[in-house]
């Protein structure tokens, strides 16, 4: 009996959060260089005095879907989008150096070179900063250069681009990738950006409904389980009773 019980149990905790991470990875369907979560669970004998017949289902780390996302042309000169595998290096809230394909730019109101999202854009000596008022132009190893008023356009640093493996990226809570031993990465010339466009989510919002749907049917399915063993319980109960 314990053994559909914990069954069950640890089935609907599972569901529950493969649930989560659909339903976030939805929301985050039109956010520009999402990523969308992965969800992989494994069995785990359950620790302790007693026969080792009871098992629990743990989240196993499946990291993210590293597929690139959809191209969208805006026009816009400082808009980039990575071409083919590559990360844009920028300046988490902890300070330390992170990844995204965010290329949605823009000039804070001290200058500094930053996302959408408010994170710095990183250089080879640091976060990049432009003057006020420059007209600023991205070239396609990420060479920034300004321009302001009749002056010639000057660059003002380097975009940099890095390109680790897949496997030793992980993803944070902000969103941003980060090394698995928090190193930096070093930056790859190899990465070109392509300017005035921006790289959309990867995220199929089709295959997350249907994903949704499945999960909510198969967490009914742990509940309907819950329920059958607790019948089964009160009616061996009834059966091994003393009469009267």
């Amino acid at each position: 009996m314990d053994r559909v019980i914990y069954t069950a149990m640890s089935g609907a905790k599972a569901t529950l959060t493969r649930q989560d991470a659909i339903a976030n990875n939805l929301a985050n369907a039109s956010t520009d260089g999402f990523r969308a979560d992965l969800s992989a669970f494994r069995a785990v004998p359950i620790q302790g005095q007693g026969a080792p017949t009871r098992v629990h289902a743990l989240e196993a780390t499946a990291g993210f879907d590293a597929a690139e996302g959809p191209i969208a042309r805006t026009g816009r000169p400082m808009d980039i989008a990575v071409r083919g595998p590559g990360w844009i290096a920028v300046q988490g809230l902890d300070g330390n150096e992170a990844y995204t394909r965010a290329g949605g730019l823009e000039v804070s109101a001290d200058g500094a070179l930053q996302t959408r999202a408010g994170f710095p854009v990183m250089g080879d000596g640091g976060p990049i900063t432009v003057p006020q008022g420059a007209e600023v132009s991205i070239g396609s190893d990420g060479t920034v250069t300004a321009k302001v008023g009749t002056t010639p356009p000057t660059p003002v640093g380097q975009i940099k681009l890095v390109n680790p493996p897949v496997g030793e990226l992980r993803k944070g809570a902000d969103g941003l990738m980060r090394t698995v031993g928090g190193d930096p990465a070093a930056a790859d010339p190899a990465v070109r950006v392509l300017d005035g466009a921006v790289e959309g989510s990867n995220v199929n919002p089709v295959e997350s409904m249907v994903g949704m749907i499945a999960a909510a049917r198969q967490f009914e399915m742990q509940m309907k389980m819950l329920q059958t063993a607790e019948g089964n319980e009160q009616r061996a109960a009834k059966l091994l009773a003393p009469n009267g």
